[in-house]
């Protein structure tokens, strides 16, 4: 059936379905073309961040991000999420990594690291956030580092790394054959401070006998245990070392040494005399039983003199009260306090210097200068005078001293002796101008006129008649020298 003209043009218009047309901007390929141009635009924004400002940061499930609907979808999903996630250990570090919570992140600034303002946050900065946790499994240290700690050396090294001033443990070291090689290796590399480390860790863990063998075989180590032990004042171990090395003289010593810290008196005395026994040699034996004769007589003098003082009957003890005790002093001292407070006692008391000098074996010119300060400090001059006195086989007397008088004449003008005392020393200096400087500077003006004259020096002579005081009994006298025909001048 033939349809009409008016019937096609109502179907056709009438249709939903359009005729193409070129100029239609509204059909359906216009629409697939600007949607296509859409989808561009989209990812030239993504990729081009000068753009990123423009864009609306949409969810998968299309919602603007930041919305309070898409808020409340993140939040239940991440507690989901967080259900359903494995257990991991957390770690502090100091660079947490990202929340999963905070998703507003394009895709260019996550791994271009770049942003443009809005809620964006770069992927670095994300790092510095400290509230965001990090769920990741502890990584292992390297070897080399553990090594450190499980402490796998040999001998060699560790000894290297004692000089480097690291720590070890030296504990892992159990042979005797690892300890010895620790210690060869340290006294190898030179350096004391290793080689006592190793020796106090050997000493910890070995037998003293075998300390003891091991170390007589390796000289620097043993004088270096040796050094430590007296530094520490172990007494005892090292009497044990030196005895079973054979050193009996060094041990007798060390043992001597003790008495040093012994405060009584008394008991000082009895170490001392067990010291006698010991196997010292000859030399030392003699210096020992000295030592103990002394302190015993030093006891013996102490306890009179103090009585004496305090009873008041002895005049030096009250002209001159003693300073302090003379317990422990060493023989000099003790025999110059005899020669102050007991000069003129006889030779069989304790007291008597003269029986110090016996009993001591004091040489002739230590107990001549010791007597002759003692009694010059005391300003007993006729004792300083006795003590110069000699006879001959004849009778004849004379001065005599084992010092020069030169040092004589000093020790008397530091006692502050008259002129007169100092003149007769003076005189008896052999050197001529040694004499006459003594002289001078002692104002000893006879000595001086007396030289000149031997010398038959006129022009000195007359040189120091002006030194002398006008109308003196010294001008005088050179100018009776000078008048003297008798005198032959050479000058």
């Amino acid at each position: 059936m033939m349809k009409s003209k008016a019937d096609e043009e109502d179907y056709w218009n009438s249709s939903k379905f359009k005729a193409f047309t070129f100029d239609d901007e509204d059909d359906e390929f216009s629409r697939l073309k600007e949607s296509k141009q859409a989808v561009n635009s989209i990812r030239r924004l993504v990729e081009e961040d000068d753009d990123e400002d423009d864009v609306e940061k949409v969810s998968w499930s299309g919602e603007p991000v930041g919305s309070i609907s898409w808020s409340v979808r993140e939040t239940a999903a991440s507690n989901q999420r967080a259900d359903r996630e494995p257990a991991f250990p957390k770690i502090n570090t100091d660079t947490p990594t990202i929340s999963k919570s905070n998703s507003g992140y394009s895709l260019s600034s996550l791994f271009k690291g770049k942003t443009k303002g809005g809620n964006f946050q770069t992927f670095t900065d994300s790092l510095s956030d400290s509230s965001v946790r990090l769920y990741a499994p502890e990584l292992r240290k390297p070897k080399s580092e553990y090594k450190d700690y499980v402490s796998d050396w040999s001998p060699e090294e560790t000894v290297q790394r004692m000089q480097q001033g690291k720590v070890v443990s030296l504990e892992k070291f159990r042979s005797l054959q690892d300890k010895l090689l620790l210690l060869d290796f340290a006294v190898s590399a030179h350096d004391g401070n290793v080689i006592t480390a190793v020796l106090i860790y050997l000493k910890r863990t070995l037998s003293k006998e075998v300390l003891f063998r091991e170390l007589e075989s390796r000289q620097t180590a043993l004088r270096h245990f040796t050094h430590y032990l007296t530094e520490t004042r172990d007494q005892r171990l090292l009497l044990e070392l030196l005895r079973a090395l054979g050193r009996t003289e060094d041990a007798a010593l060390l043992q001597y040494k003790e008495h040093l810290s012994i405060a009584d008196e008394n008991k000082r005395r009895d170490f001392l005399k067990s010291c006698i026994s010991l196997p010292f040699s000859l030399e030392d034996s003699a210096h020992v039983q000295d030592h103990f004769t002394l302190l015993e007589r030093q006891i013996i003098i102490e306890a009179t003199d103090r009585q004496a003082e305090r009873g008041g009957k002895v005049e030096i003890f009250q002209k001159f009260p003693r300073r302090a005790s003379i317990l422990n002093m060493p023989l000099v001292t003790t025999l110059y306090y005899c020669c102050f407070y007991h000069y003129t006692e006889s030779e069989g008391t304790y007291s008597s210097p003269l029986n110090i000098r016996q009993t001591f074996k004091i040489s002739e010119k230590q107990y001549f200068v010791t007597a002759l300060a003692a009694r010059a400090k005391l300003k007993a001059w006729l004792d300083v005078d006795t003590l110069f006195t000699s006879r001959n086989w004849l009778g004849f007397t004379r001065k005599k001293s084992p010092l020069s008088f030169q040092r004589v004449v000093d020790i008397l003008q530091k006692n502050s002796a008259p002129t007169q005392v100092l003149k007769d020393y003076v005189a008896l200096v052999d050197d001529a101008e040694l004499r006459i400087t003594l002289a001078q500077k002692h104002k000893c003006h006879d000595i001086v006129i007396n030289t000149y004259r031997d010398l038959k020096d006129r022009q000195l002579l007359l040189g120091y008649r002006g030194k002398v005081e006008r109308g003196s009994a010294e001008e005088r006298k050179i100018d009776e020298l000078l008048s003297n025909p008798q005198i032959r001048w050479k000058n």
